[in-house]
This record gives structure tokens, C-alpha cells and sequence, in this order.
């Protein structure tokens, strides 16, 4: 894809706020090693690798005010990193700067199971915080695949496969504190589930993708782990029968957690990775939570709405053994999708429209990477209308990098024609830049700019991102 562009460089204030966070940290906390700041400036993305010039740990929100105002005082960029799983350039330092990794602030503070909440740090992991809940009859719900950390969820507005029941971070963050860019703390609302108390500023800060604030501590929603889960995959004989029949669940009312969409490619790639033999067409993968009858009750209704849409093979299964290798096998797609040209790397995009526009979308988007030669795997969170189209090229050729940009703008262009999104659960970053204006207009862009600079008037919080005015 095309190359970014870096800003310019404060090269005598960066150095300066390393002399001095070297004084008042100690130098061994600010790190410099080359191979760690490229490990900070890349992770999974595609986009060419633009490292911090040091990376630092804090442990405590005072680490955070420290550094934050010594960089203020300086005018340096400061790039908050959480565990580098994000896959549109989030976590790149275009001018430099300090990246704050956040993983070692990964205390759970408080849990209140009569509450249903949990107060945390954001270096706390998806999968700790559902462990350290085990025994509490609760889980967090929103599983984006990869074992993220809950901050960076929440600056990225994560979702994934339980969006369709439980929702996005949005709906489950309750309260945040984060360090402002002038090192102040502010805390954006109670533990309360509602609140009319003034601006809505925790939903102003997730998904704001670390350029307002830096978020230290959080309180968020849980729910009761379900009595009984089943899990349940039926085949199709195409893209567009899998999505009528996922249009029908969704208007009948059936309250499914999960419903992801694998197409034939996708099921030929996860067969071979995970040791499945699941027939090679599209595929839905679903799952039902609730009473012991009612997860059975919710899989037969599907399994009828499934069999006038065309489907075949319904089965379900309430066996856990079974139903984790089923989700283990779709959160490993990526990986099984790059045996389908070995040596090629993928480069994923996400898209979301509106569920009954979801089979022209996809169908549209497997028509036009056939007709442009890529191979081209799609996975989906259709129950909300998101899919993703893993691109599958050699990075070292510049006429399929040409190409894979073509493609992602045009997808990027048919979802927003669709009165859809250029991103479902991606962000925006450095990958989706060019497009949000496209999408929300030049006066939303305007005012996100205006937020911006009155929160953030030195810009040093994750310039570059979202490519907000100056």
C-alpha cells in the first residue's frame, strides 16, 4: 500500500524529554533498543513500520501524569500501546516520540458481582479478566479474537464474535479515568448503569483511539456466564443464502450470541489448519446461550429458518469440548486462511452495512477480488452486518500492494455507499484515514478537529491518527 508519511521530527524536544524522564524515572525505564521500538511501531499491520524513539512502562497513573507532562513541556508525541493487536497503524509514531506500554498496569482493582461490574487497569488482558472471574458466575463478553488488552479494546472500540447479543466496548464500558494531554486525570462518570450527568465523555474517549486521552484506570459492564451454551454450524450453497437466512434470525427475534459467516475459502483454509472436515461451502457458525431447554429451543428455530434458506448439514452441539474447537478454529482463521497461498501475507479489512444490504456487500466484494485475481478468504460478524476480507499477497511486489490499496478503497467506498461503514471494528488509525470524511462529512471531521485541539491544543497524543484537521 502506499507508503506513509512521517511528520515532521521535534528532534531537540525529544531529546530533551528523554534527558529528563532518564532523571526522574531512571534510565533503565526508558528504553531504546531497536528491535523493542519497531516491535512498538508495527505489531500486526500491514503499514510500514514508523517506531517511537523510546518506549516506556509505567505502573501507576502518577508514571503516566510524569511522563505526560514532560512530554507537554517539550512538545513530544506520546503513543499509548496496549498489546500491539490492532491492524490499522494505531500504534505507529509518525513524528517520534514515546510510546507508553501499558501492560503493567494490569490490576483488577474491584469486582462487584452484585454490581456486575469490574474496576481494572487497561493492561488487563480479555482472557485474565475472564479467568480471574471464573468463580464468579460473570464474564466480560466482547471477544475480539486476539487476547487484547482491555484499554486498548477500549480505545479502539473492539468488538468481535458476541457483538450481535452483548454489543461493542461501548455499551460495556461504564466509567473511565484517563490522563488528559496536560497530565491532568479526569474521570468521565460513576459506577451508576445511567447517567444524565452532562457531556457523555466515556464514549467520547472510546474509540477515540488514544488521541484525547490516555485511559488508567476502568469500570465495566459484566454478565452472567449462561446456564447452558450450544453451539451450532450449518452449510450453504452460497454467500447469499447464509445472509438471507441470517436477515430472517435477526427479524424473527432470536436472541443468537454469536452468528459469524465463514465463506468456502475460509472453510477450506480452517479445515486444513484445525483438523475439521466441514463440507467446503459457506458456512454459518452460531451459538445459542441460555436455560438447558432454551439453547435447544433456539437452535431448532434455526435450524428451520436455515433449512428454507437453502441450508443443509444443521447440526448443534452443547458438548464444551466440542463448541471450543468450533470457536478455537474460527479465531484461528487468519492463520489457516495463509495456507491458501503459502508465503503470501494477509492484509485484513473490515467493512459493516446494514444487515439487509450484507449479501450484496459481500457478494459484490468476492465478485471484485476474482476479477482482480487475489485470493481472498471473508469471515463475518454478520449478526451486525461486519465482515472482513483477508487479502492474501506478497508484500515484496509492488504491483499487488498497488492492488490491494485499490481494493480496500473500493470496498471502503461500496460500504459507505451502502450507508454502511469503512470500519465495523477495525478504527480508523493510519489504514482508514482517507476515508472517514468520506463517510461522515467535512462538518463531523471539522468538529472532531475542534475536540481535538481543545483537548489536545500541542497535539501530541497519537498525531497522525484519523487524520484530524490541525
Amino acid at each position: 500500500m502506499a507508503l506513509l508519511a512521517d511528520l515532521p521530527r521535534n528532534e531537540d524536544g525529544i531529546a530533551t524529554a528523554l534527558d529528563v524522564l532518564r532523571q526522574n524515572l531512571g534510565a533503565a525505564r526508558v528504553e531504546t533498543g531497536q528491535a523493542l521500538r519497531e516491535q512498538h511501531g508495527h505489531t500486526t499491520t500491514w503499514l510500514r513500520n514508523q517506531p517511537p524513539d523510546a518506549v516506556i512502562f509505567p505502573t501507576s497513573t502518577e508514571d503516566v501524569q510524569e511522563i505526560v507532562r514532560t512530554c507537554a513541556a517539550y512538545r513530544v508525541p506520546i503513543i499509548p500501546f496496549g498489546t500491539g493487536t490492532s491492524l490499522e497503524g494505531h500504534v505507529n509514531a509518525p513524528a517520534g516520540g514515546i510510546c507508553l506500554d501499558m501492560s503493567r498496569m494490569d490490576r483488577i482493582l474491584a469486582v462487584h458481582p452484585e454490581d456486575m461490574d469490574v474496576v481494572l487497569q487497561p493492561g488487563v488482558t480479555r482472557k485474565a479478566l475472564n479467568t480471574h472471574l471464573r468463580d464468579t458466575g460473570l464474564f466480560f463478553p466482547v471477544d475480539p479474537g486476539a487476547d487484547a488488552s482491555l484499554g486498548g479494546m477500549a480505545a479502539t472500540s473492539a468488538s468481535g464474535t458476541n457483538a450481535v447479543r452483548y454489543g461493542t466496548m461501548k455499551d460495556n464500558v461504564l466509567a473511565l479515568r484517563a490522563v488528559l494531554p496536560s497530565g491532568e486525570v479526569v474521570k468521565t462518570a460513576a459506577r451508576a448503569r445511567k447517567t444524565s450527568a452532562g457531556y457523555d465523555l466515556t464514549r467520547l474517549i472510546v474509540g477515540s483511539e488514544g488521541t484525547l486521552g490516555i485511559i488508567t484506570e476502568m469500570t465495566l459492564r459484566l454478565q452472567g456466564i449462561p446456564e447452558a451454551v450450544s453451539a451450532a454450524t450449518c452449510s450453504f450453497p452460497s454467500v447469499k443464502a447464509a445472509c438471507d437466512a441470517v436477515i430472517a434470525t435477526i427479524q424473527y427475534g432470536l436472541p443468537v450470541a454469536r452468528i459469524e459467516l465463514l465463506d468456502a475459502l475460509t472453510v477450506k483454509g480452517v479445515n486444513a489448519y484445525s483438523k475439521l472436515s466441514l463440507p467446503e461451502t459457506p458456512l454459518l457458525l452460531l451459538e445459542f446461550h441460555g436455560t438447558e431447554g432454551g439453547v435447544a429451543e433456539q437452535a431448532e428455530v434455526f435450524g428451520e429458518i436455515a433449512g428454507e434458506a437453502g441450508g443443509t448439514g444443521f447440526a448443534f452441539t452443547t458438548r464444551e469440548e466440542e463448541r471450543n474447537r468450533l470457536w478455537q478454529a474460527r479465531h484461528d482463521a487468519y492463520w489457516a486462511s495463509l495456507g491458501l497461498r503459502p508465503g503470501a501475507k494477509g492484509i485484513s479489512t473490515d467493512v459493516c452495512v446494514p444487515v439487509s444490504r450484507l449479501a450484496d456487500c459481500v457478494a459484490a466484494a468476492q465478485e471484485k477480488a476474482a476479477e482482480m485475481g487475489f485470493v481472498a478468504p471473508v469471515v463475518g460478524h454478520v449478526g451486525d452486518g461486519n465482515f472482513h476480507v483477508l487479502l492474501l499477497i506478497d508484500v515484496d511486489e509492488p504491483t499487488e500492494i498497488a492492488a490491494a490499496e485499490a481494493y480496500i478503497g473500493w470496498l471502503n467506498d461500496l460500504a459507505i455507499s451502502m450507508d454502511g461503514t469503512c470500519t465495523g471494528e477495525h478504527g480508523i488509525g493510519q489504514g482508514k484515514a482517507a476515508y472517514l470524511e468520506a463517510e461522515l462529512g467535512p462538518g463531523a471531521i471539522a468538529m472532531m478537529g475542534a475536540i481535538k485541539r481543545a483537548v489536545d491544543p500541542l497535539n501530541i497524543l497519537n498525531p497522525g491518527k484519523m487524520r484530524l484537521p490541525d
